[in-house]
């Protein structure tokens, strides 16, 4: 007899939309997230396109349906390490690493304010420090810190401890392995951007100015490292003229091969972000090609009427920093006129291409993927992607892809 219970791997955007569909019809469903909170990449984001809303709108609304509803249980900064089975009757194993926080918390922050070791901030990619106890971020779910008890000696742990009014410090917690019944499975794990590390002929990670999308969508929000004003690292000035690589990493075969569907419409709304602060502000995208698919026509063109936004059609071939005032020098050939130009800008924004999170992972797990570490679905396998596991998606299509993992996976349970 099939087990009805559905395992979704991954809670992000994706992850969270299958599982609620199944459980909405009526399937115990059990959701499993390696980071300490819900949300994925999209918790991340300052704004999602076309209407420009923040993300929390359409997350937290998620999450009260999860608070509502008793059959989907969540387990955060837990990992499938394996299953074993058929379609229908699997077992898996999950390990859940220890939090050293209970559910007593309340997020209160005294602990925090106990706390001495700091460290890099891995939401905020590595824009500002954090503590070792820490609140994952302002909307997170569930709401409750986290203890990097390894990096703190015994004598800032008590002291962490004593501080917390609550008794929520639990420095007894221990790794657990625990066996999870379940007939289906759906593969919601999500994505990572590119590691900009490798992008050396574009100065990613060695020149100061140089950042990444994801880097200038914290640098926007209004609860990430500055409080929402952009500004380049180097010296926290505003910056006046600012420059989009698209395709850093992307359609390109020394890299990713294949077209990240949503970075230029990123980089047409970061464009939007700057000048929305600053009036004054120059921004340049360096362009292959401009891709903003169906729907999204429409609000390519609302950016694009902007006088101060200036689209390039080349291929920009080195990013070099002047070290006499920080400012990044950018040569390109414009694929229209043949020149060949250096321009200098305050800031550059690298469109890093959008990698599946399982990517170069030895998964252990039997779960098929392609040569770019994309989930490839069949039911065979008895794994259903979802999200960004299974392709580059924008918000809009992981969920549409939530909602089709849940039937199949309900489809899959019930024998249809």
């Amino acid at each position: 007899m099939s087990n009805n219970s559905i395992l979704v791997v991954g809670g992000g955007f994706a992850g969270i939309t299958a599982a609620l569909e199944a459980a909405e019809v009526g399937h115990e469903v059990f959701i499993i997230e390696k980071n300490p909170y819900l949300g994925g990449r999209v918790a991340q984001l300052n704004q999602y396109f076309p209407k420009l809303c923040p993300p929390t709108c359409g997350l937290e609304i998620q999450f009260q349906r999860i608070r509502n509803n008793p059959l989907v249980k969540v387990r955060t900064m837990a990992e499938l390490v394996s299953i074993s089975g058929t379609p229908g009757n699997y077992i898996a194993t999950v390990k859940i690493v220890p939090r050293y926080v209970n559910e007593k918390c309340t997020a209160c922050g005294e602990c925090e304010k106990a706390a001495s070791t700091t460290m890099e901030n891995e939401f905020e990619f590595g824009l500002c420090s954090r503590k070792a106890v820490y609140k994952p971020h302002v909307h997170a779910f569930p709401m409750r810190y986290v203890l990097d008890a390894v990096r703190c000696d015994k004598a800032e742990l008590a002291k962490i401890k004593a501080a917390c009014p609550y008794d929520a410090i639990d420095l007894d917690d221990q790794e657990k392995i625990i066996e999870i019944p379940v007939g289906s499975v759906v593969m919601a794990t999500g994505w990572k951007p590119y590691d900009v590390k490798k992008l050396t002929n574009l100065g990613g990670g060695h020149i100061k100015n140089v950042i990444t999308n994801m880097q200038l969508e914290r640098l926007a929000a209004p609860a990430g490292p500055t409080e929402g004003k952009i500004l380049r690292p180097s010296d926290k000035k505003a910056p006046k003229k600012i420059a989009f690589v698209q395709c850093a990493g992307s359609r390109d075969e020394n890299h990713l091969n294949y077209c990240s569907y949503i970075c230029c419409m990123a980089s047409l709304k970061h464009a939007a972000y700057i000048r929305a602060r600053d009036a004054e502000a120059e921004v340049v995208i360096y362009y292959i090609d401009l891709r903003t698919p169906g729907r999204y026509e429409n609000f390519k063109n609302r950016i694009l009427a902007d006088s101060k936004l200036k689209l390039v059609k080349g291929k920009v071939a080195e990013i070099v920093e002047d070290h006499h005032n920080r400012d990044v020098v950018v040569t390109v050939e414009d694929a229209v006129t043949g020149i060949k130009s250096r321009e200098h800008f305050d800031l550059v924004v690298l469109a890093t291409g959008m990698q599946p999170s399982v990517a170069g992972q030895k998964l252990g797990l039997k779960v098929p993927q392609d040569e770019q570490g994309f989930i490839i679905g069949g039911e065979e396998s008895g794994f259903i992607p979802s999200g960004c596991a299974k392709m580059p998606l924008d918000v809009m299509k992981s969920a549409q892809t939530g909602t089709g993992a849940a039937l199949r996976a309900i489809q899959s349970v019930s024998g249809r």
